[in-house]
């Protein structure tokens, strides 16, 4: 066993974390990195209020782990309620066990005292068999149990092809800043639907301008001047990046002829090894009654919009069992299916045992 210590990190850490984010690749036919520059703490802030970020030290003091704390508003079984989120996990190869998590865990549980929050919601990728047996089937008594609560689906929109907008009877149009507390109005009212959907108030929406997602993104629909639907692009390429660094098997070995061959077949070329994958995130999204019309409405016109912005894909989140999800399922994409998760101490009072069955929502921009 390599020795260990794990704390809360300082701002003089921010340089030592990007370095590791930078070794972590997730490997498969393409191979990425999952990248926070400049900072690595931008990207953590809009996960929630209060983050705190753990750091793992080697003996020679080289940062081998981090993770991310943070606590946000959303609504449960329709009413607000505080919640915790745990993300951003990466650990160095070198590194990896269950001793390194328990000893995150020790101090995870420390931070906990005093927030009242009766759980922490997590997210496990599909096909991470080692974080589902540490967390999940194989958990020290020192971890929260981890109960799942939804299967989630990401789907990463191909943008390559035009699309014309789709008839529907409602407007469509780009907000701006004297729209928000409408905005954050209709989302509470019909956000408070979804488990987990954020709670939105008019400075909060604001405050998004300066990570990325100012009031001219976002798209609302209104049928009789009322507001019954919205969904915006989230475009936080300035302190997360998705960066290819290799290409394997036969993709590897047919990269140069697809790309050569990608404009006379009308699909997208594949990116050059380095290079940042261009995607936007598609966030608030929120129709009133469950309306399809609408959110393929709002959905068609962000994607449009993604296209005119230059975006290769367009990133989406919704629940497994959310019937918005057929719409978005009509686009080609790729499907990054994950599991979500309520991660519960003792003295929780056992939250997922009191959730109502309705729809989960996490904007994933978050995640």
């Amino acid at each position: 066993m390599m020795p260990v210590s794990v704390q809360v990190a300082s701002p003089a850490d921010d340089p030592a974390i990007r370095r590791l984010l930078r070794r972590q690749s997730m490997p498969g036919r393409v191979t990425v990195t999952f990248e926070r520059e400049p900072d690595f703490a931008l990207g953590c802030a809009v996960t929630g209020e209060d983050c705190r970020i753990l750091v793992a030290r080697s003996e020679q003091n080289e940062i081998v782990g981090v993770a991310c704390r943070s606590l946000r508003n959303v609504f449960i079984n329709g009413r607000e309620q505080r919640l915790g989120y745990l993300g951003q996990l990466r650990v160095d190869d070198r590194y990896r066990g269950r001793w390194l998590v328990s000893r995150g865990f020790s101090l995870l549980r420390d931070l906990h005292e005093g927030t009242g929050v009766p759980a922490y919601l997590a997210a496990i990728v599909g096909g991470n068999p080692e974080a589902t047996g540490v967390l999940v089937e194989k958990r020290r008594k020192r971890f929260p149990e981890f109960h799942a609560v939804a299967d989630y689906c990401t789907l990463a929109i191909d943008l390559h092809r035009p699309r014309p907008p789709l008839p529907c009877d409602v407007q469509l149009s780009l907000a701006d800043p004297t729209e928000l507390a409408e905005i954050a109005q209709f989302l509470r009212s019909q956000g408070a639907k979804r488990q987990f959907f954020p709670v939105w108030d008019e400075p909060s929406l604001g405050k998004l301008s300066a990570y990325g997602l100012r009031p001219h993104d976002i798209v609302v629909a209104r049928r009789d001047a009322q507001i019954v639907g919205t969904a915006a692009l989230w475009d936080q390429s300035a302190y997360k990046q998705t960066v290819i660094r290799a290409y394997s098997g036969w993709l590897k070995a047919v990269s140069p002829l697809w790309n050569w061959s990608a404009p006379f077949l009308g699909r997208g070329p594949l990116p050059r090894l380095g290079e940042m994958i261009r995607s936007v995130h598609a966030s608030l999204l929120c129709v009133a009654n469950d309306d399809t019309a609408v959110f393929a409405a709002l959905l068609r016109e962000l994607y449009g919009l993604s296209r005119s912005r230059g975006f290769r894909y367009l990133m989406l989140g919704l629940d497994a069992q959310d019937p918005l999800l057929v719409s978005a399922r009509s686009y080609p994409h790729i499907l990054y299916p994950s599991r979500l998760y309520l991660a519960e101490w003792s003295d929780g009072g056992h939250l997922h045992e009191q959730l109502e069955r309705r729809p989960a929502y996490v904007d994933i921009a978050t995640l």
